[in-house]
Order: structure tokens, then C-alpha cells, then sequence
């Protein structure tokens, strides 16, 4: 039995996918989730051998999504927007439906999925934990399925986004599983400051603090919480 999770924000595309998931043996719905951050929770909680996952959604992308999985299943894209198509399969979904789409191109992508189950059973297998930081001044953080190594001293700010960190290398953030407090425990206190319940920064990276904020090098914005100034030594 294929189980299926629909996450999108329109009701009438979980409609449609439903009835289409009814016409097929094999196939169980499990779940629908309308926004990006309720399938994470969603996921945590409950096995998925298959994503039905729409890209233009608030908030979360279908993108931001799935670099946000620890792990992924199964994941076919459906979308209204064709130009999504190469940068989903760059992110090895299965394959990529452009709405609206008949059942019989449904009933294709579905073949498709159990191919790819049937040719790599291992697919859902956790990988061994890799530890995230390698000595004082590199760091190995996980993002999607990689294990990503980056030198401290190019990172400007870690920012806190739910139970996952945004880290803010060269203007642009990965995303890691991870929390603020986990990093904060890690890092040279010589090195980072954490500004803010949201935020820790560089401080080789600060170009300028002015009243409850700081800017760092990369142009970046950060807000300095009260209970933290104290720990902001600019001396």
C-alpha cells in the first residue's frame, strides 16, 4: 500500500487528487496538509512513502519544504507554474505534474513512484548521524540530504526559524534541522554573540551596531534583544 499525503493550499486540487487517488488500487491517503509547516509537523509524526506537493504556497514553498525534510520520501510536484520544473528535479523529486493533469498522466507519475520504490528499497533508510561540528573552526550542518562543510569564519548570523536555523553564508541561508540554543552551545564564544532569542552573529562580521540593532557586513539587519546587550563586548 502506497501511503500518500497531499500538502497544498488549495482545496480543490486535494479534490482532485483524491479522486484520482480512488480510481487506483494500492493507494491510501493518509493526510492533507495545507501549508508547508503543518506537513513538517505532519511528517515527523506519520510514515509517508509519497509527497503530492504544490510549489505556490504562503509562507513555505513547496521548495522550502523539502529542504527542510530530514529525510524524504517519494515526491511529485503539482503545479500550475512549468518553470518550477528543472530546479524540482534538481531536487530529485520523482516527478513533476502540471495543473490541471488527467488521471492518466496521475496514474504515470504513481507507476513511476513504485519504480523507484521496487529499484531502491533503501530510500528510507537513515543514513548514520555525522557529527555537525568538526573542530573550532569548521562545521559540517545537514541540508536536504548533504552534509555540508563550511568554514566558520564565512558565516555572518545563524537565525532561528522554528526547530531549524537559517545560516547566513555569502547573502544566502541554508537551512538545517537544527536549533539556535544546539549552536549556541557549540560555537567559540570568541568568535559568535547571540544578539537575540532569534539570532547569533559573527562578530568579525559586524559592520555597525546603532541602538537596538546591528548591521552585518552582508547588509544584513539583525535586531538586539535586551536581555542579550550584555552580551554584545564591542570593546
Amino acid at each position: 500500500m502506497l501511503r500518500i499525503l497531499i500538502v497544498d493550499d488549495e482545496p480543490l486540487a486535494h479534490e482532485v487528487v483524491i479522486t484520482y487517488i480512488n480510481e487506483c488500487q494500492g493507494l491510501q491517503l493518509v493526510g492533507q496538509c495545507y501549508s508547508g509547516s503543518q506537513a513538517l509537523a505532519f511528517v515527523k509524526e506519520n510514515p509517508v512513502d509519497l509527497i503530492m506537493l504544490d510549489i505556490e504556497m504562503p509562507v513555505l514553498t513547496g521548495f522550502d519544504f523539502l529542504s527542510l525534510l530530514p529525510e524524504k520520501p517519494q515526491v511529485v510536484i503539482t503545479s500550475a507554474y512549468q518553470e518550477y520544473a528543472l530546479e524540482g528535479f534538481n531536487m530529485d523529486v520523482t516527478d513533476y505534474l502540471l495543473k490541471p493533469f488527467r488521471f492518466d498522466r496521475f496514474k504515470q507519475a504513481i507507476d513511476k513512484v513504485k519504480q523507484h520504490i521496487q529499484q531502491a528499497p533503501q530510500r528510507q533508510i537513515k543514513a548514520p548521524e555525522v557529527n555537525d561540528l568538526a573542530d573550532n573552526q569548521n562545521i559540517f550542518i545537514k541540508v536536504d540530504r548533504k552534509q555540508v562543510h563550511i568554514n566558520l569564519a564565512e558565516i555572518s548570523c545563524f537565525e532561528a526559524y522554528g526547530n531549524y536555523v537559517k545560516v547566513w553564508r555569502n547573502q544566502q541561508a541554508l537551512l538545517t534541522p537544527k536549533t539556535l540554543t544546539s549552536f549556541e552551545q557549540s560555537l567559540p564564544a570568541s568568535q559568535f554573540v547571540r544578539v537575540h532569542k532569534s539570532a547569533i552573529v559573527n562578530y568579525q562580521m559586524i559592520d555597525y551596531v546603532e541602538g537596538d540593532s546591528l548591521k552585518l557586513t552582508d547588509g544584513k539587519m539583525v535586531a538586539i534583544g535586551k536581555q542579550y546587550k550584555a552580551n554584545l563586548v564591542l570593546d
